[in-house]
């Protein structure tokens, strides 16, 4: 595979993952619930980490600040379910 194709793949994980985060968002603004505001803020840094790796070099993922977006999502997403159910 190319790094066009991987790249195009990138653009398009990026995309998609921008679509959850305002998919989310728009959740997370009709009920105020945290878990959404976590979902959303983690697939906005997913999409940010994708798009970053689709401009710069697409075959290199090991950047730290690409891995610290990643990791910061997914902490995001730990903590969002966590929340939610230490409200019951």
């Amino acid at each position: 595979m190319t790094a066009q194709h991987i790249a195009a793949l990138q653009g398009i994980a990026a995309a998609a993952a921008a679509a959850n985060a305002l998919f989310f968002a728009r959740f997370w603004r009709q009920q105020r619930d945290r878990l959404f505001a976590c979902f959303g803020a983690a697939f906005a840094l997913m999409a940010l980490s994708w798009g970053l790796l689709a401009f710069t070099d697409p075959t290199d993922e090991t950047r730290p600040y690409i891995y610290g977006a990643r990791l910061i999502a997914f902490l995001l997403v730990i903590a969002g379910m966590i929340d939610k159910n230490r409200q019951r």
